[in-house]
């Protein structure tokens, strides 16, 4: 086992060493570690205290977690089938020693007794608490019976959740078709350089497209063919279901059906009356019907702008190109064309002032001015693909405080979207109180260069790219020791979006444009008069796509608050009714959403997809601040730090936000920036 890199205590992961035949036994090893350091806490006969049973559990687990992190993360990012397979013989192992801790008796009353000390500070406490919370929620107090049978689930529920996300990527890799110049009229060069690049991996002639998401959108938004619209559009909305070009080959019916059972059955077994009310246990939402509420009134407050909206796109594809009868595959297209006859801007115009190299220098200059610290390159560290960049995060005083991996291109056997996830988390080490450095990993899907030519985003590509920063700076500049409440952990589900959302706002100020928004040939700063259009742009269509988030955060939450699970059937009419209350656009039977929702099926978003919209409230009121008192006012990062980010889970999300505004949140400001204020 010495060989196997890990297992090896290094600063960051070896990952061109990692094989797929490393990850069993590491994690087997790992596993017995734990069980063998748990029994040897619980057999000392000491009373039990942070610093005799906590802090050595947390290490524990934390070589583990530093283990599975790679594993996690290549799974994701390089998917292979060898690996694949060690990943999920992997699954069921972790989540059985996950829910034996967190069902054991002993640990339990381990954690009350420390939770009884009163000299815990505030951020301990906090920890110790939140433990309490998730034991009562693992079923730690069932009768032995109950307690197995929810054990079953947890495990059911990681293997399910792992088939979910596995289906729909290879659905989605399934899917290429040659195209001809000619039905590709109208993409842009980019696009097309992209399927002539595709069409070269693939060996074939002309151009080659998938379904990666920048050639998808591509198509969406710029293809006048509207037979290739349709046909996309059909591969897209229909993969990992019984319908569509592979209809039933990945069909992920029976996986949705089985883990919202599950996840009713839990409930059940812990006394709830469905899985939401389980999930506001960790939330600052207290109750669904809060949230419900919460949805509902955003619903009403938007309809009638959407439809306008929808109005308007109808009127303009039948005055513009004869089409009276708009369908799904047509509205990006013709909301495109309506957008740059209105604003006088393209997407195309705009991204040679976006280049991939000057917006990651961006996000960098912004982090810098307003929580002093700077990102620095290092080319010494090991990736596990040629793309991939590594920085270290410093204090002004040249500090190191964290490091931070980015792989932004999309490629063939990556797990599609934009998302940050940790590869260490900051917490202390070591008797003398040494401190572990957070280090993360920040991964999307872009358009890679082609042709020569560098990577050039899409304004909407450069809001992805500062909300996943916002993330990663969440986890990166916490100031807490202890693991539960570093970073993102500890902080309730429906918070943990505010500062990713919050840090989108400087994409649209003219002040942080001028830091990066250059042009890549001529170095030339975004024309005043182009920066005015894109601005003009924000709400355009806003009611249309709130509804939208709304529709998927209601299905979501009336999904898991049914009184008894559903079949296919019933999760098809649970999403049409919603759609029936609150979408102005309806899609084709045909189409399948749900069988590709892997935040509700395969991430953490279960009943908290609603996340989205509630963080955006407190990130819109928290924006108003830097709005007040200057975009880049030292002073208001400074605050924004040390009331939020540095705070990770250590206090209520309330709390935290309170400190940094001084009030309670207030959904005006949110309402205001949409256009949808009274």
């Amino acid at each position: 086992m010495t060989d196997n890199p890990l297992l090896r205590d290094d600063p960051l992961p070896p990952f061109p060493e990692i094989r797929p035949d490393h990850v069993e036994p590491a994690i087997d090893a790992l596993l017995a570690e734990c069980r063998e350091t748990l029994e040897g806490l619980l057999a000392t006969g000491a009373p039990p205290t942070w610093d005799n049973f906590v802090a050595p559990l947390e290490a524990a687990h934390d070589r583990l977690s530093k283990a599975w992190s790679p594993v996690r993360h290549m799974n994701a990012v390089v998917n292979e089938q060898s690996l694949r397979e060690a990943y999920n013989a992997c699954l069921p192992k972790l989540s059985a020693y996950h829910t034996e801790v967190a069902q054991d008796e002993r640990v339990f009353r381990a954690y009350q007794r420390v939770a009884a000390d009163a000299t815990l500070d505030r951020a301990r406490a906090k920890a110790v608490d939140d433990a309490q919370l998730e034991f009562r929620l693992a079923g730690v107090s069932l009768p032995e019976e109950r307690r197995r049978r929810f054990s079953e689930l947890v495990q059911r529920l990681s293997e399910l959740s792992s088939r979910f996300q596995e289906h729909l990527l290879d659905a989605t890799n399934a899917w290429t078709r040659p195209a001809t110049a000619e039905e590709l009229d109208g993409l842009p060069e980019s696009a097309l350089g992209m399927a002539r690049q595709a069409a070269e991996r693939a060996s074939v002639e002309g151009y080659q497209l998938n379904l990666e998401p920048p050639t998808f959108l591509a198509v969406m938004t710029h293809a006048r063919s509207r037979e290739l619209r349709r046909e996309i559009y059909e591969a897209y909305v229909t993969r990992a279901s019984e319908t569509g070009p592979h209809g039933g080959r990945w069909d992920n019916t029976p996986l949705m059906e089985e883990i919202v059972a599950c996840r009713r059955e839990q409930a059940a077994l812990l006394g709830y009356g469905n899985y939401a009310e389980v999930a506001m246990e960790r939330r600052m939402a207290r109750t669904p019907e809060e949230v419900r509420s919460f949805l509902t009134e955003l619903a009403e407050r938007a309809r009638s702008k959407a439809e306008a909206e929808l109005e308007e796109v109808r009127r303009f594809a039948a005055e513009s190109e004869g089409v009276k009868d708009l369908q799904a595959w047509d509205l990006a297209y013709f909301s495109e064309r309506l957008r740059e006859q209105r604003f006088e801007l393209t997407e195309e115009e705009l991204r040679p002032y976006f280049s991939a190299e000057a917006a990651v220098g961006g996000l960098f200059q912004v982090a810098g001015r307003l929580f002093g610290v700077r990102f620095e390159p290092r080319s010494d560290v090991p990736f596990w693909h040629p793309d991939v960049r590594y920085y270290e995060l410093l204090d002004a005083d040249g500090t190191v405080r964290g490091g931070l991996y980015l792989d932004l291109y999309a490629r063939p056997h990556k797990r599609g979207g934009a998302w940050m996830d940790e590869c260490r988390v900051r917490r202390r080490i070591g008797r003398e109180g040494g401190i572990q450095l957070p280090v993360a990993y920040l991964t999307c899907n872009f358009t890679p260069p082609v042709g020569g030519k560098p990577a050039l985003l899409t304004h909407e590509e450069v809001v992805t790219l500062f909300h996943e920063f916002g993330h990663t700076l969440h986890h990166l500049l916490t100031r807490q020791e202890w693991q539960p409440v570093s970073g993102i952990h500890g902080v309730e589900w429906d918070a943990v979006e505010l500062p990713s959302q919050l840090l989108e706002n400087w994409c649209w100020e003219r002040e942080a444009l001028d830091l990066f928004a250059v042009h890549h040939e001529t170095g030339e700063r975004l024309p005043e008069d182009l920066h005015r259009r894109l601005r003009a742009t924000r709400d355009f269509q806003a009611g249309m796509k709130l509804l939208r988030q709304l529709e998927f955060s209601l299905f979501d939450l009336e999904l898991h608050t049914l009184p008894e699970a559903p079949d296919a059937a019933g999760i098809q009419a649970v999403l049409d009714g919603v759609r029936e209350r609150v979408a102005v656009v309806r899609p084709p039977e045909f189409n399948r959403f749900q069988h590709s929702f892997a935040h509700i099926f395969a991430g953490g978003y279960a009943a908290g997809y609603y996340s989205y919209k509630w963080a955006e409230v407190l990130s819109a009121d928290a924006f108003e601040r830097f709005v007040e008192e200057g975009l880049f006012n030292p002073d208001t990062g400074r605050d924004l730090a040390r009331a939020i980010l540095e705070q990770g889970g250590s206090a209520p999300a309330r709390e935290l936000f309170r400190a940094f505004r001084g009030r309670e949140p207030s959904i005006e400001p949110l309402l205001r920036q949409m256009g949808l204020a009274a």
